[in-house]
């Protein structure tokens, strides 16, 4: 059985549109000089066009493109430079590169909060009961976020970090959002991304 089209009342996704658009508009006004300039210093020193674009698994399944700032040279030809390789583990680290996806969040592709968007042959091969994580909109931070926040050294040190992932942390991810929208709170939205600010 398909899961119904929304896990969230009427009421508490209004609210978290209206959060959303509001909050989206707020932060690309202060900060999308920056986002476009960190774009410009991106493509002078990684090379690429400075903005990276994905199709991602969204909404109800729907495939949408996500935006970051490119953070390694598409052609893969990073030249031997401590600078470049330094600039874009910094901009990962710091989740500057993320900052584009305020135009997801304001356009309503994505969230504040919510299930991380994922390529083709994870959300969307959901079944049963973790299809409920659909039924929201993917999000820049979350408790899955959060819970693996050290992702990327995590799979690092692992003998096949592919496997490691299909088989240990995108089970535990899919469980973490289950229970995040059976259980949603839109004050529990408010502690998920004071958590990302300030921890």
């Amino acid at each position: 059985m398909r899961a119904k089209k929304y896990a969230l009342t009427k009421t508490e996704r209004k609210t978290k549109r209206f959060f959303d658009i509001f909050f989206a508009f707020l932060g690309l006004s202060l900060v999308g000089w920056l986002i476009i300039l960190i774009a410009l210093i991106s493509r002078f020193f990684i090379g690429g066009k400075g903005f990276f674009k994905q199709k991602r698994v969204g909404q109800h399944g729907m495939l949408f493109t996500i935006y970051k700032i490119e953070t390694i040279n598409p052609k893969g030809l990073i030249k031997e430079s401590s600078k470049i390789s330094t600039l874009g583990k910094y901009l990962r680290q710091s989740k500057i590169d993320e900052l584009p996806q305020l135009w997801n969040v304001l356009e309503g592709t994505m969230s504040f909060v919510g299930p991380r968007p994922d390529i083709l042959g994870f959300a969307d091969k959901l079944e049963n009961e973790s299809e409920i994580i659909l039924t929201v909109k993917p999000g820049i931070t979350g408790p899955a976020t959060l819970f693996f926040r050290n992702e990327e050294l995590l799979l690092k040190i692992q003998d096949n970090p592919e496997e490691y992932n299909r088989k240990v942390i995108w089970p535990r991810k899919v469980a973490i959002n289950i229970q995040y929208v059976k259980e949603y709170r839109f004050i529990k939205d408010i502690h998920y991304i004071l958590k990302t600010l300030f921890s």
